[in-house]
């Protein structure tokens, strides 16, 4: 078994969770009158995924969820961070606002089923898989797709707000706008480059209708989860320093300043203007209760040529994941870009929960027993060394989630990449813990001691 992270005092009075996410887990892709999101359009073409699976079945979440909450409880986390998709609630949103009854009720189970179990639900409203009839009119170009967020956040609240009190609206925008707007590597497979950039301010405005409508059903936590990595121009040379910040600009900033300043960054550089109306700002800039923070890896960047100015590059000396070298494993890069952000947005900054911290190694498809996943356990215990020397450098962390608790489909690299503390039989569906697992269980044990 690993070692603990030194001085895991420190983490004492934070809360533990684990991660999952609607598409991921769930299965069941026709199941209980779900209509189809684009991840179902972009699994559903030859070569997108690249060991061709579509996410069934998988974990199956939708029918074993009593399994994933034994094992949470087992696990003893605080919360579970967990995500709804839209498409089960209002299948075809956009076109027909008519609720699936069907689609809340398995909701309605799983919360009951954490808190009985004594864990708090954490639901994210979107994690990526926004309903095709959306993207048909425009989908995230569209401002009318924030609009239609919010009736679907009224629904759920409307459900769920009697029980649950702590809400993400917007997963990793960053990713949605750049991966699958942009550059055309996740759904909906769009290679718009710059012209998808105001899918950032429509997420981010969705965020801002949905947060008080949550708030008005009681939540005390309506926050938005931002991926974020550390810029490394790849020398000292002014074009790699200048490639750098424009990245850093565009995959860090466009996010954060917008919600914590009320502005965006400085995009002249891309030839864009964003779609601002009056109100908008006011909207996305209200103050959140929390800053969800997802953190993987930092980036190395340099001078190119071409639309985009700047190149991606291995970062030199570092190990990786089963990603290979574009995941390279730096948890000082999380320290230091939590220790950044605290000194950049100081008072505007609130408490930090880290919403997905993890790393996938190669694992066998299959096991009758536990996984001796030392890689991983390596990680996570340096990055939350790394939290810890964030906290003592004074940033306010409040708590973490590893990515994930189970394996799961991993978009376009569907099956081929694990990240849980859970091993998933990808056709049976069995869930045999890992060691990583265990050391979990551990070490929340030990800061609450």
């Amino acid at each position: 078994m690993g070692t603990l992270p030194n001085d895991v005092g420190v983490l004492a009075g934070m809360h533990f969770s684990a991660a999952t996410a609607a598409f991921q887990i769930e299965g069941a892709r026709t199941a209980g009158g779900r209509g189809r999101s684009i991840w179902d359009d972009f699994v559903d073409v030859q070569g997108n995924v690249i060991d061709g699976s579509t996410a069934e079945p998988g974990p199956d979440s939708f029918h074993r969820f009593d399994e994933d909450i034994a094992l949470l409880a087992e696990l003893g986390v605080d919360r579970y961070r967990f995500s709804i998709s839209w498409t089960r609630v209002i299948p075809n949103a956009g076109i027909d606002a008519s609720v699936n009854p069907a689609g809340l009720d398995y909701y309605d189970r799983l919360v009951d089923g954490l808190l009985a179990a004594g864990i708090t639900p954490e639901p994210t409203l979107y994690h990526w898989d926004l309903p095709v009839s959306l993207e048909m009119q425009g989908g995230w170009l569209n401002r009318d797709t924030a609009h239609r967020f919010g009736e679907y956040t009224e629904v759920v609240a409307d459900r769920l707000g009697d029980r649950v009190r702590h809400w993400y609206t917007i997963n990793e925008p960053a990713s949605t706008s750049l991966q699958g707007y942009a550059l055309g590597e996740l759904a909906p497979g769009h290679a718009l480059l710059f012209e998808a950039l105001p899918t950032v301010h429509h997420q981010l405005l969705a965020h801002g209708i949905a947060a008080p409508i949550l708030r008005e059903h009681g939540a005390v936590q309506a926050a938005p989860t931002l991926n974020h990595s550390l810029m490394l121009p790849a020398s000292a040379a002014a074009n790699d320093q200048a490639a750098a910040g424009l990245l850093d600009g565009i995959h860090n900033r466009l996010f954060a300043d917008p919600l914590l300043l009320g502005t965006y960054p400085d995009l002249s550089a891309f030839g864009v203007d964003l779609p601002i109306e009056d109100g908008d700002m006011e909207l996305i800039s209200a103050p959140n209760e929390v800053y969800g923070f997802n953190y993987y890896n930092p980036t190395t960047v340099r001078a190119a040529e071409g639309p985009l100015l700047f190149e991606m590059v291995p970062t030199p000396g570092a190990s990786v994941t089963g990603f290979g070298p574009m995941w390279p494993i730096r948890p000082d890069t999380m320290r230091d870009f939590l220790i950044d952000m605290a000194r950049r947005y100081e008072s505007a900054l609130p408490p930090i929960i880290i919403t997905e911290n993890g790393a996938s190694f190669p694992e066998p498809d299959t096991t009758e027993t536990e996984i001796s996943d030392s890689e991983r356990i390596d990680y996570l215990r340096d990055h939350l060394g790394a939290v810890i020397e964030a906290k003592a450098a004074g940033v306010r962390i409040d708590g973490y989630a590893v990515w994930s608790l189970l394996d799961n489909f991993e978009w376009a690299d569907g099956w081929s990449q694990r990240f849980g503390l859970v091993h998933v039989d990808m056709r049976t569906g069995t869930r045999t813990p890992k060691a990583s697992y265990s050391w979990y269980r551990d070490l929340i044990s030990a800061a609450r001691s």
